[in-house]
């Protein structure tokens, strides 16, 4: 007899290998395509910033775009750098927060925090507004929807998110390799350019170019700087959700952060070039993207191609937060700095509760903006910053400590990382401050501030449960239980029965209210409680007002002080019915008195559900 076989023949079952959630973590590829789509996503807007900025100074102005693209992408070496150190020294996750809880205190973790939530949460309603303004673009038509259009993206992306990362990776993965093989072959092609090959997209567009300048102040510069610095948004979030990669997670993820660092420098530097090489001039209406596509490739198929993986690529880098936000959550809800329920993970690796509130709030400030990302814009890459210096700070203190192998030469690294960001942090806020960055000085200490009083929070419930100290040994109490009853029914049995099996002695009470109705319909529950005498007293409570709950409440504190040492429960029985919709045909008198008991006494609640 084949040894894949029992005794009578049948097929022994095949037991599975334990499922360790290892296939529902990221490898380097796919880490890639979940967490890198915001940083990816802003070649579409970050040269572009740059350029709308210095073309105040005219094409001389515009001259200097280069430099400051450069100036960019050697910050973003930089932090590229930096956080692969702070991915080895931080495996679990959480970034700046991490880095900052360890090495520069409680107060410093928090606004590390608050800003990476307000980044996060931006950055949701800024990729969804822009790919969909990318849309409207294209489609003039559709601009009167364009609000109902974000919501509808906002709406997808956070149920491929409630699938689990892998699947939203999985998904997302094709968008960005066409996104990328699209700008860099047009960066390719463009390189071969002597000029552009077609104006159509900017024809008949009116131009945004001041006039000619004869010098570009330093001002200016810091502020195309600080404009063209929302292209480093993204960067982070790799180091924040270590813990979603497959071991060696911190090996993993380091790889997808020197990925993420390749590509974004190139394609903004190789942007940058074309835009000095076909002396891009830019106007109203038609993106710098797609006037250096329409210059590269044509006014063609492949012009289209780039339009399109654009905008599905802005639209669905809002993924990156969605991919970061819940485990620095769950960080903050492990720390007791959020609501427990942030730490709680679904099937499939997700932490649904920071999903779904990601997306109410983004979905409140899409909106609030009315889907028009200008109104947001402003508010964008200021919190990144403040994250950025944090981190680099504390990972300056981390070497200092050590003093391990090369500690002078990383010690350089992030201090030199912490000086650059730190100043960009400055120059981002006060350049943007009456554009609407004054709302995020405002709201990041109000974010911590709440943090605090949720930390306070716990901490007193923690102290009045003895979290931490060993209990006293449990010991057995007299147990009176309270059935509230207005009829005979056989749901009154059902808790009678339930009520006796649970306390050493039980009692029904019935509120009577003072109308001869009500008197008479008491009375006749007396009289027919009596003739079924079923061996527990009816105990009358009168009432002058029209209360259910105040009564029973009264009754049990008195309790409290003429039988001491007694656990006094109340059982509410309540019938559960059929249909769902019947639950409105229900006088929710159970509901009620059970708010009432809970609230103003310290007697157990146990509300007994009978299906009909």
């Amino acid at each position: 007899m084949s040894a894949l076989t029992t005794e009578n023949g049948a097929t022994p079952a095949v037991e599975e290998p334990p499922d360790t959630g290892a296939r529902h973590k990221l490898t380097a590829v796919t880490g890639l395509a979940a967490l890198s789509l915001d940083a990816m996503a802003s070649v579409a807007y970050g040269p572009e910033a740059i350029v709308l900025v210095l073309a105040a100074a005219g094409g001389y102005g515009l001259g200097f775009t280069l430099p400051v693209t450069l100036a960019i992408a050697g910050l973003l070496a930089v932090l590229v750098a930096s956080y692969r150190q702070v991915i080895a020294a931080f495996p679990d996750g959480g970034g700046s927060y991490a880095v900052a809880k360890a090495h520069l205190g409680r107060r410093t973790s928090l606004v590390a925090a608050g800003s990476l939530v307000l980044d996060y949460v931006l950055n949701v309603a800024v990729a969804v507004t822009a790919g969909v303004a990318a849309l409207t673009s294209a489609f003039p038509e559709l601009y009167g929807d364009r609000l109902w259009i974000c919501l509808a993206v906002l709406v997808l992306i956070t149920a491929v998110n409630l699938r689990g990362i892998v699947d939203s990776a999985r998904a997302f993965i094709a968008p960005t390799a066409v996104f990328i093989g699209a700008i860099l072959v047009m960066i390719a092609v463009g390189l071969f350019r002597d000029g552009p090959v077609s104006t159509a997209a900017s024809a008949g567009h009116a131009s945004v170019l001041a006039d000619n300048a004869t010098t570009v102040g330093a001002l200016l510069l810091l502020k195309a700087f600080a404009s063209g610095c929302s292209a480093l948004t993204g960067v982070e979030a790799i180091a924040n959700a270590v813990p979603s990669f497959r071991a060696p997670a911190a090996r993993r993820a380091m790889r997808a952060e020197v990925a993420l660092g390749a590509l974004l420098g190139v394609m903004l530097i190789g942007l940058s070039v074309l835009i000095s090489r076909f002396g891009l001039r830019p106007v109203e209406g038609v993106t710098v993207l797609a006037q250096l596509a329409d210059a590269s490739l044509g006014h063609n198929w492949a012009f289209y191609v780039v339009q399109f993986a654009t905008m599905v690529l802005l639209a669905l880098s809002a993924n990156t937060s969605f991919g970061g936000l819940p485990v620095l959550l769950k960080l903050l809800a492990r720390d007791n700095y959020l609501p427990h329920v942030f730490g709680l993970k679904a099937d499939r690796q997700v932490h649904r509760h920071g999903v779904v509130w990601l997306a109410v709030v983004s979905a409140g400030l899409l909106v609030f903006s009315g889907g028009d990302t200008n109104t947001l814009v402003p508010l964008f890459a200021i919190g990144v910053f403040v994250g950025f210096t944090i981190a680099q700070t504390g990972m300056v203190l981390l070497w200092n400590r050590e003093r391990g192998p090369k500690w002078a030469a990383k010690a350089l690294l992030n201090g030199l990382g912490a000086v650059l960001t730190g100043v960009s942090a400055v120059v981002v806020t006060a350049t943007k401050f009456h554009d609407g960055a004054w709302l995020i000085v405002i709201a990041l200490p109000v974010l911590v501030l709440a943090f605090e009083a949720v930390h306070r929070a716990y901490g007193r419930i923690g102290e009045r449960l003895g979290v931490g100290r060993i209990p006293e040994p449990p010991h057995r109490e007299r147990s009176l239980v309270l059935v509230p009853v207005s009829s005979l029914t056989r749901l009154t049995s059902e808790a009678l029965t339930a009520a006796v099996s649970l306390g050493d002695e039980v009692r029904a009470l019935t509120v009577c209210h003072p109308d001869p109705e009500d008197q008479a319909a008491t009375e006749a529950l007396e009289r027919d409680w009596a003739l079924w005498n079923p061996g527990v007293p009816l105990v009358r409570l009168p009432s002058e007002r029209r209360s259910l709950g105040r009564p029973i409440t009264a009754y049990v504190r008195d309790l409290g002080t003429t039988e001491p040492g007694t656990q006094v429960t109340v059982l509410i029985p309540e019938a559960e019915p059929e249909r769902l919709w019947q639950r409105a045909l229900q006088n929710q008198r159970g509901a009620v008195v059970a708010h009432a008991v809970r609230r103003d006494t310290d007697a157990v609640v146990c509300r007994l559900r009978f299906r009909c």
